[in-house]
């Protein structure tokens, strides 16, 4: 120890906290949001509505309506028309990586491109196809930075997890954790708002857009809900219906997915930039778990199905410089999760070198 500079042991002693040197920082972050969209593909973020695809019979069902609210002659009016926050608010205060066409490209490490193992890669930081391989809802070995964050000293009790799919409890390890995640048909536990109260009651009304996906309006409701009643510091949101769309080739409803959780999007930011608790001291970070595929593939992802690992990241913040459309570099999905670690103070490559690095120009 004694060979060991002051710099050093600081770091090792971070390192056995769970923390990193930006504990120390400047970051103006203190808490951090984090949304995900199942399956969006970075071609509708980009460049708005396919016309291969809106024009097929096969795909949507009222051609003409659907044109109207999502066809426009250029990609830069198709992609403000579907998704206005992004292109509003995101575009010119903040970033976004994936358009391939720009030279900004954004993949999974993960090769098997379906929704665990790419969820897991975004909450972990690493790709793990030995053990993640599948959908099957099995308790994740990795650790999470949401289990991280809350179990840490600074965030412990002020983490919230909501998702869509059912998986999600498995995902991110509950148990270990030490986080009750309100997922797929999953209510709203001990003492409850009128708010939250009304929705614990649809659950048991309204039928899930599958088996195990409930609609996304209910997870954005009780995610609201805990931001206004609780005020989480690290907030994570799972939305799942343009993913099921996806599958079930109807275009149409999957563009309207993504144009509603763009709205849902923006009432979560308009809400943490109108509150003193939050307003200034909060980071968005936006990605998917995996791509689709192209033309009449565009309905399936996975191992087998070409350009389905393509994604894309979005984040704004007060340490993140509005830069728009990021039009060069290689960036990968398992740089989300020490992202988020950086800009709380933690770090997961404490423990763990196989976690991907921050992108530092997420962090100014």
């Amino acid at each position: 120890m004694s060979n060991l500079n002051h710099k050093q042991i600081i770091l090792i002693l971070l390192a056995c906290f769970g923390l990193s040197s930006s504990a120390f920082s400047q970051f103006k972050t203190e808490n951090v949001v984090l949304v995900t969209l199942d399956g969006l593909r970075w071609q509708e973020l980009f460049e708005g509505a396919e016309a291969e695809l809106i024009n097929d019979k096969k795909y949507v069902k009222h051609i003409d309506e659907t044109k109207k609210s999502y066809w426009r002659d250029s990609p830069t009016e198709r992609r403000k028309i579907l998704m206005p926050f992004f292109w509003s608010t995101i575009a010119q205060k903040g970033q976004l990586y994936g358009n391939r066409t720009k030279g900004s490209n954004v993949d999974c490490v993960n090769t098997m491109r379906i929704s665990f193992p790419g969820y897991s890669e975004i909450l972990s930081g690493k790709a793990d196809d030995k053990r993640i391989y599948s959908n099957k809802k099995i308790n994740n070995p990795n650790e999470t930075i949401i289990g991280l964050a809350n179990r840490s000293k600074k965030l412990s009790g002020k983490v919230a997890a909501f998702g869509s799919w059912d998986a999600f409890p498995y995902i991110i390890n509950e148990e270990r954790a030490g986080l009750y995640v309100n997922a797929g048909f999953r209510k709203a536990k001990g003492k409850t708002t009128k708010v939250e109260h009304c929705l614990n009651g649809m659950i048991d009304q309204i039928p899930g857009i599958t088996g195990d996906t409930r609609f996304d309006a209910l997870t954005h409701g009780f995610a609201m809900e805990t931001l206004k009643k609780d005020k989480p510091r690290f907030l994570y949101v799972a939305y799942g219906e343009t993913d099921n769309y996806g599958h079930a080739g109807n275009y149409e409803a999957y563009l309207n997915a993504a144009h509603q959780t763009d709205a849902n999007i923006k009432e979560l930011w308009n809400y943490v930039q109108n509150h003193p608790k939050y307003r200034g001291k909060t980071t968005l970070i936006i990605t998917t778990d995996h791509g689709r595929g192209l033309q009449s593939e565009w309905t399936s992802h996975g191992h087998s199905i070409p350009k389905s690992g393509e994604i894309w990241i979005a984040a704004i913040g007060p340490d993140t410089q509005a830069l728009g459309e990021i039009t060069t570099g290689q960036y990968y999905q398992d740089q989300v999760a020490q992202t988020i670690a950086t800009l709380l103070g933690l770090d997961l490559r404490a423990t763990d070198n196989a976690v991907g690095k921050e992108i530092q120009t997420i962090l100014k």
